[in-house]
């Protein structure tokens, strides 16, 4: 498991000595893209789903995909030049990204110092000026500018990768 996962707490302190400013509501729960569809009503702008992967050679990706994205995992790999992909089991994601399933975001690459985890970004989702995003637990839902989110994966020395997703 990552040493120490970063909190919602201490990322939103990342965040201010960083300067972006976002604004978090907090909710029930959410598992499931279906069960945010109500929420998304009610909250401006671009909402994400999240799949953390991993491809047979051992690689791993997070994929930020528009919540109404289909991703072909099939076809996937020829896009992003790696092998066949499968989604990464939970003991990898809390090891890697210090989370658990449901609570998978953009904004896990801050544990994951080391960078393991290759992320790629969904061009339908970098068309909307606010993307949302979980603060690292599915019980809220964090909005951010989408310049101020390739900020913040830079500063966690990541440098997204945009492709177009929807097949």
């Amino acid at each position: 498991m990552t040493a120490n996962p970063i909190t919602r707490t201490e990322l939103f302190e990342r965040l201010r000595k960083l300067g972006i400013a976002t604004t978090t509501i907090d909710h029930p729960a959410v598992f499931t893209v279906a069960e945010s569809d109500a929420l998304e009503r009610d909250i401006p702008g671009g909402h994400t789903k999240n799949l953390f992967l991993k491809d047979a050679k051992g690689r791993l990706f997070l994929v930020v995909a528009k919540s109404t994205t289909r991703v072909d995992l099939k076809a996937l790999p020829k896009t992003l030049g790696c092998a066949r992909l499968s989604f990464g089991k939970p003991e990898l994601l809390l090891e890697v990204l210090g989370v658990s399933p449901g609570s998978v975001t953009a904004f896990a690459l801050i544990n994951d110092p080391a960078g393991r985890v290759s992320v790629v970004i969904d061009n339908a989702l970098m068309q909307h000026d606010t993307v949302n995003c979980h603060p690292l637990e599915n019980t809220a839902t964090t909005s951010i500018s989408r310049d101020d989110l390739l900020a913040f994966m830079r500063a966690c020395g990541r440098v997204p990768r945009i492709e177009v997703l929807d097949s």
